[in-house]
């Protein structure tokens, strides 16, 4: 072989080499960028719902409505309880609105232990939380006797004492619009509670009945208020701790996956 023929193959041989090393480059750039915006959404996203508590946490819930998708977004709902769903951003928003901030009413939910998923084409996302937390008011006694067993035995300020220990478990499912991560679907499920003179084994055993009720909160001076009417009932029930049940995997963990699926229902 001459020696142009020789450095004409090395030459052929070279630009394909840097061909395939460009085209290898590209891949793994594309792949890092991938990661890298994945990353960043799940770090978005956890900034998203611990915002939501705080605000939450400060009675500051007005503020929690712009982290919802924008009205007339399809497929919102929220569920707090047994007691019904809610479907349009109107209902949906409505649990926020009007809250008051009694004095001496503390919450404190600290939330942990998130499962966060971006699904491949990263539109949506999915995340579990845990939640431990307290919650504390001060009611009327006459208010007081319609839940008799809610209330510490002693009175502070001529009031009744309610402070709970509260656990609950959170499933949400989010949806990147404009440009932002939104909540899109969220369920709450209480998973136990007890007053702070009671351990939650024997609380758990009479308080069956209260997640199927439609109490939102306890307002000024302690006195109920109940959720806005449902816009259809809940297709499944969730139950808190009762030393007759098992504890089951609900809601299931989010895993990797390419596209939005229905999983928190």
């Amino acid at each position: 072989m001459s020696e142009t023929a020789v450095s004409n193959a090395i030459g052929e041989t070279t630009v394909s080499e840097l061909v395939a090393e460009v085209a290898r480059l590209r891949e793994e750039v594309a792949a890092a960028q991938g990661l890298a915006r994945r990353a960043a959404d799940r770090g978005e996203i956890e900034n998203l719902f611990s915002r939501y508590m705080y605000l939450h946490n400060a009675f500051q819930d007005e503020q929690i409505i712009p982290l919802w998708v924008k009205e007339g977004t399809e497929g919102i709902r929220a569920r707090y309880t047994n007691a019904g769903q809610y479907t349009t951003w109107e209902s949906v928003t409505r649990y926020h609105r009007g809250r008051p901030a009694p004095e001496g009413k503390l919450i404190l939910h600290a939330t942990t232990t998130p499962v966060i998923e971006v699904a491949g084409d990263g539109k949506t996302a999915k995340g579990v939380w845990l939640m431990a937390g307290t919650e504390s008011g001060l009611t009327d006694p006459e208010v007081a006797k319609a839940f008799p067993d809610m209330y510490s035995p002693e009175t502070v300020q001529g009031k009744k004492v309610w402070a709970h220990w509260v656990w609950c478990k959170y499933a949400i499912d989010f949806l990147r619009q404009d440009g932002e991560w939104k909540i899109w679907k969220f369920r709450c499920y209480e998973l136990a509670r007890a007053p702070f003179e009671e351990n939650w084994v024997s609380f758990g055993e009479k308080n069956q009945g209260a997640f199927d009720l439609d109490l939102m909160y306890f307002g000024d001076d302690g006195k109920p208020v109940f959720m806005p009417p449902a816009d259809e009932p809940v297709p499944s029930e969730n139950h808190p701790y009762s030393p007759n049940t098992v504890q089951s995997l609900e809601p299931v963990p989010p895993v990797a996956h390419d596209t939005f699926t229905d999983t928190f229902k």
